[in-house]
């Protein structure tokens, strides 16, 4: 079981028993049930890897065919806890935490570069590492689509099956118009005072992330637990920096490869659950999705938002589960 620390400082560590604290620079107190709470929602064991001085965090649950789960901003891998707990009595999940997220260490842009590709080549090398011998399937939500396709494209002979939840691995559709609020995140200090200051983007994101069944104040707080000062929110205001909208910023050229590889995968089972109330990765997303794979399994809920592993957990995960069994 885990021992969530009330007193935390930056950087997560596993202890000899197994235990997490979180450690942050800064010296907080949480409310007595966060860490009961935490340990009941989240109740795995942490596994890191060194990058270059850098704790890498990722859980490692279950025997079986391995199901790689990655995350998007400003989530971790807390999204995928109820995924993990179905599935790891018959799949090896692996689920990582990118750098400045979750339990990951959170360093200063001296010691990470804060892109796209670093991204890529961090989940290469974890999963280098744990020398997997079979094909993977790829579990993907928000900047984890970029991520996972990138990685994918990179090394199509790996991948067996994809799942596809609210992301994209190309550049912004041209009939979406960029959200003023990411705009003002990306491109200004406005944006970098609310992002970094005031938590705005994880807050907001825990708030409005789900429409259909809103989540509790409960879960919304383990959701923004590692995200409790300026340091440990440098990912979440990253993220949004490294957002390619047009030629000549940064990775609009990797995305546009990515976005050119990926329809190799035509031919692979791919299961498509969207939630059409996210303001972000909407309708315009959901259906370029369908035109590059129009044999995809797509399920649609009108009512759901971002979060929608969340949001319609009740019949996403068991979706999900039957996918990978019949395919």
């Amino acid at each position: 079981m885990f021992a969530i620390q009330r007193s935390f400082r930056l950087n997560c560590r596993l202890y000899p028993d197994h235990s997490t604290a979180f450690q942050f620079n800064n010296i907080v107190s949480f409310m007595p049930d966060t860490n009961i709470q935490l340990t009941k929602q989240y109740p795995f064991k942490s596994n890191y890897l060194d990058l270059d001085g850098l704790q890498y965090h990722y859980l490692d649950e279950g025997q079986g065919p391995t199901v790689v789960m990655l995350h998007g901003n400003p989530s971790w891998s807390f999204y995928y806890r109820n995924l993990v707990k179905l599935l790891s009595n018959r799949f090896r999940c692996i689920v990582p935490d990118h750098i400045g997220c979750g339990l990951s260490d959170k360093p200063g842009d001296d010691r990470y570069d804060y892109t796209l590709p670093r991204r890529v080549d961090d989940l290469e090398q974890l999963l280098d590492n744990l020398q997997l011998n079979e094909k993977i399937t790829l579990v993907v939500h928000d900047w984890g689509g970029m991520i996972g396709m990138a990685y994918a494209v990179r090394h199509p002979e790996r991948i067996s099956r994809l799942v596809i939840l609210n992301t994209g691995a190309f550049p912004l559709p041209k009939a979406k118009p960029f959200p003023l609020g990411l705009r003002i995140c990306r491109d200004t200090w406005l944006g970098t005072l609310l992002v970094r200051g005031f938590n705005a983007f994880s807050r907001g994101a825990a708030r409005v992330g789900c429409k259909e069944n809103p989540l509790s104040a409960e879960l919304r707080a383990l959701y923004e637990l590692p995200y409790d000062s300026w340091q440990n929110r440098i990912a979440t205001l990253r993220f949004v920096q490294d957002i390619p909208l047009q030629p000549g910023d940064r990775n609009y050229d990797l995305i546009c490869s990515v976005a050119d590889g990926i329809n190799q995968f035509a031919g692979l089972p791919m299961l498509i659950c969207w939630g059409e109330q996210d303001f972000v990765f909407d309708r315009h997303f959901m259906a370029e999705w369908q035109r590059r794979f129009p044999d995809a399994e797509l399920h649609r809920y009108p009512k759901a938002g971002h979060y929608i592993l969340e949001d319609r957990q009740d019949v996403i995960i068991p979706l999900i589960s039957e996918f990978l069994d019949r395919t």
